[in-house]
């Protein structure tokens, strides 16, 4: 896949909830041949397409990914940390970095129940962090409230499926730049804005600001979805390498969710379907409720192994949702708008 070393460049990039700021540098760099860039006082990135009128489209994609917190430095010199969004059971012998006045890595170790009482039994309780560091440099270099981030690089797997961390939801941020890459001769009737939002993974807080700063006439959140094969949510039917995943629910706008499936079966792009009743938890649930009310679209990327440092997608999947929201914006004219808003 063409640009696969920028995927791998945001996904072995670090930026945990508040601290998107941390990949902006690498978002800039390759986005700003697309349009003007700024970013908000909170870390939510703008990337402005000018289209022919005054409407607008935003597609958002959260740069933020799970992470852990240093909770106490003890005096045998290990680390204890707060998780979010991690099962525990995940994190034992994994690589980390502990972002202190300097990057210090360490492992994550499970300490040994000797006794057999607790079996091992996995939890943050039992975990702790070793970086080989006595206790008085370690405290010199880290303290309490300091960011934990997984070290993983990627690794290219077979059948077009590639696996690291963070692909939560660096495979989106990565579908942006297909589309626009994808727009970049294209004059669009609408104005573009590609997010980077911040803080999804504690509350889609970035979605908020963002709606209310773009006030845009429609509104698509990108992110990935569970997998349903093997070892997969069986409650879902999602397939890696079956296309992007369109969101059929109360939380997604009936009509342009139907024109976005047209856009689909007109240029052979495959596609999922995935049907949503309640909160969807993503960035489309504030989305849609913001000023006053914004037509809201979700479309995922399938993945596995979500929220762990193993996480895995495949290219195709990428590329065809870049594909897919190229194509709706490219033939998406101002004056259809009100027909697509009406039910």
């Amino acid at each position: 896949m063409e640009n696969l070393d920028l995927f791998k460049e945001i996904c072995e990039a670090h930026a945990p909830s508040g601290r998107e700021d941390w990949l902006y540098s690498i978002i800039e760099d390759n986005f700003k041949q697309f349009g003007d860039i700024t970013i908000s006082k909170l870390n939510n990135m703008y990337i402005h397409k000018e289209g022919k009128t005054s409407s607008k489209l935003m597609i958002m994609s959260h740069a933020d990914e799970i992470f852990l917190m240093v909770k106490e430095i003890t005096k045998e010199g290990f680390i204890k940390f707060k998780g979010l969004g991690i099962d525990a059971k995940s994190l034992v012998a994994q690589e980390v970095i502990i972002h202190g006045k300097e990057n210090v890595f360490g492992v994550v170790a499970l300490k040994y129940d000797y006794s057999g009482k607790q079996k091992n039994k996995v939890s943050m309780e039992n975990l702790y962090i070793e970086t080989g560091f006595c206790t008085e440099k370690l405290r010199s270099l880290i303290k309490v409230g300091d960011y934990i981030t997984l070290d993983r690089k990627m690794v290219e797997l077979l059948n077009d499926n590639v696996s690291c961390k963070s692909i939560d939801n660096r495979a989106s941020i990565f579908a942006m730049y297909v589309c626009a890459e994808e727009l970049k001769n294209v004059n669009p009737d609408l104005n573009v804005y590609f997010v980077c939002s911040c803080q999804e993974e504690v509350g889609h807080r970035g979605a908020k600001m963002a709606s209310y700063e773009v006030k845009p006439d429609i509104g698509i959140a990108l992110d990935v979805t569970f997998d349903g094969g093997t070892l997969g949510d069986s409650d879902r039917e999602n397939k890696l390498g079956a296309g992007p995943v369109i969101c059929i629910g109360p939380n997604i706008h009936t009509k342009i969710k139907n024109r976005i499936i047209q856009t689909a079966d007109k240029y052979n792009i495959p596609y999922q379907i995935e049907v949503e009743p309640g909160n969807t938890g993503t960035d489309a649930w504030d989305i849609q409720t913001a000023e006053g009310g914004i037509p809201t679209l979700l479309i995922s990327i399938p993945i596995k192994y979500m929220h762990t440092s193993v996480e895995v997608v495949n290219l195709k999947d990428i590329k065809n949702t870049g594909r897919l929201l190229a194509r709706f914006i490219q033939e998406l004219k101002e004056d259809e708008l009100e027909g697509l808003f009406c039910f």
